[in-house]
């Protein structure tokens, strides 16, 4: 029998593959035995690929004996995709009713990528109905359990993506980031997460949420896994018409550098009130560890700060009012039949879409309505040029940001049935949404019991530089080592 591999990382796994201590086959079965023992509790799983899985594993195998070291970093690799990541043939529902039954197609871009390196996909993963929340309780089919909690919430809206890292299942997922989707549960669930360059991974084949603010990211256990996923999927594609052409810097080449002589900024309105004691004390310790590692730290301004969430909230809505419209009942999904077109519609989208998704629905369509778009639409792109041009300056000054990643620790399902209380917890994350910018979380320590992230930002384009600086703070910390209750359950390395 061969060694467990449960909660290794991508890199220890590749080097196993390579030195023939385990097979993909082999790794593939543990990972799908792993979540089958784990999920009933943690509720991560919409989709499971098991068929597919075992299939692309035999072929990795016979790329792995063919190519040798030169087969792909994440050949035969078990990952889960975040369910508003089409894979074709495999249902695919953004934890929406309107989408239960639908069967992509085609596979998006991201997706494809991964493939084409020989990945293995075990399943697609819970999330908040179509990436609209911030616990991962609006999912329209189940919530999803912390793996170092089981009553406290993963984060969302990428919480299953974000706890079948935590909980070893995969050594990596892919989950998307709007308004800091990805990186706010990663800082609850204790792994790291990636939101890069806005532009820089293709979005062809992500069920939009709001078009200019979606990004695809991974969760990996460590920065060096994220380097190797981030390789795989960035890049220009003329499919994405938001694809960027600029030329990807080798991440991986990067985390080499060291943090000596960069220039950090401390923002100070990311240390206001409400962001926890506990969660403050172990950004604050994470700052100095960067500080004895070489790098200078400095305050720095970013006075709109307080304006994002309102502009997020008009913003993001009316995308999504307008994304969402086509959700109808005709072409594809739920179908409620009535007497009249009209009917048919109008009960179709009020069966299928559940409150969250109508809300924001409500608020997007108000806001793009005539005699308010002026008023709000309008305005709140003008403010968000005024928080771009904030950071713009003060990347003039330093290389990157150091911050917090969520005020709090996870908290308890159901705490917050307040809309805006839930809102307010991506305060931190969604000025980098708002800019454009790269942003990660990677664990900084704990606050009662429960891991806490430090949040890098760059310059957009600067993703390699960000991976640089949280990379150089994972090794001196050591925080990656830590293992959530479920992932020690299975007997995580």
């Amino acid at each position: 029998m061969a060694e467990s591999y449960i909660g290794r990382t991508v890199a220890e796994m590749a080097a196993a593959l390579r030195g023939g201590r385990i097979t993909a086959v082999e790794l593939a079965g543990q990972a799908i035995a792993h979540r089958d023992r784990v999920d009933g509790r943690v509720g991560a799983f919409l989709a499971r690929t098991d068929a597919m899985a075992l299939e692309q594993a035999r072929a990795a195998d016979e790329r792995i004996a063919r190519e040798g070291e030169a087969a792909p970093a994440l050949c035969g690799i078990p990952v889960a995709l975040k369910d508003v990541l089409v894979l074709e043939g495999v249902e695919t529902t953004a934890s929406s009713q309107i989408l239960k039954g639908f069967l992509p197609p085609y596979t998006g871009t991201a997706v494809r990528r991964l493939l084409d390196q020989g990945a293995v996909v075990i399943g697609k993963t819970n999330c908040d109905e179509f990436a609209m929340g911030s616990s991962n309780e609006n999912s329209s089919f189940r919530p999803v359990g912390n793996p170092w909690d089981l009553e406290r919430v993963p984060g969302g809206s990428s919480g299953g993506s974000a706890a079948v890292v935590a909980a070893g299942v995969v050594p990596y997922s892919l989950g998307t980031d709007t308004g800091g989707s990805i990186r706010q549960p990663a800082s609850l669930t204790g792994v790291v997460g990636f939101k890069p360059t806005y532009g820089r991974v293709s979005r062809y084949g992500l069920i939009a949420f709001a078009s200019s603010l979606d990004q695809i990211g991974p969760f990996t256990r460590t920065v060096e896994d994220t380097a190797l996923v981030y390789q795989a999927i960035a890049g220009h594609d003329p499919l994405d018409s938001t694809s960027s052409p600029t030329a990807v810097e080798d991440p991986v080449e990067a985390l080499r550098s060291g943090v000596e002589g960069i220039r950090l900024g401390v923002p100070r309105e990311y240390f206001v009130e409400g962001v926890e004691p506990g969660v403050r004390a172990a950004v604050e310790t994470a700052i100095e560890t960067l500080r004895s590692l070489g790098a200078s730290v400095e305050e720095v301004s970013l006075p709109s700060t307080d304006a994002g969430l309102a502009t997020y909230y008009i913003i993001a809505p009316a995308e999504c009012s307008s994304n969402l419209a086509r959700f109808d009942g005709v072409r594809f999904g739920l179908r409620v039949e009535e007497p009249s077109l009209l009917q048919t519609y109008l009960r179709s989208r009020d069966a299928g879409f559940g409150p969250e998704v109508k809300r924001r629905i409500m608020l997007g369509t108000y806001a793009l309505s005539s005699g308010y778009y002026d008023a709000y639409y309008r305005k709140a792109q003008k403010v968000r040029t005024v928080i771009a041009e904030e950071f713009d300056r003060v990347f003039e000054r330093v290389d990157a940001l150091v911050c917090p990643t969520s005020p709090t620790v996870a908290f308890p399902q159901g705490a917050r049935s307040d809309p805006l209380a839930m809102y307010l917890c991506d305060v931190l994350t969604i000025p980098v949404n708002l800019a454009g910018l790269p942003g990660i979380s990677v664990p900084c320590g704990f606050s009662e019991g429960l891991p806490v992230g430090l949040q890098v930002i760059g310059p957009r384009f600067q993703d390699a530089r960000v991976l640089r600086v949280a990379h150089a703070y994972e090794q001196a910390a050591g925080f990656t080592a830590q293992r959530s209750p479920l992932a020690l359950e299975a007997g995580a390395a």
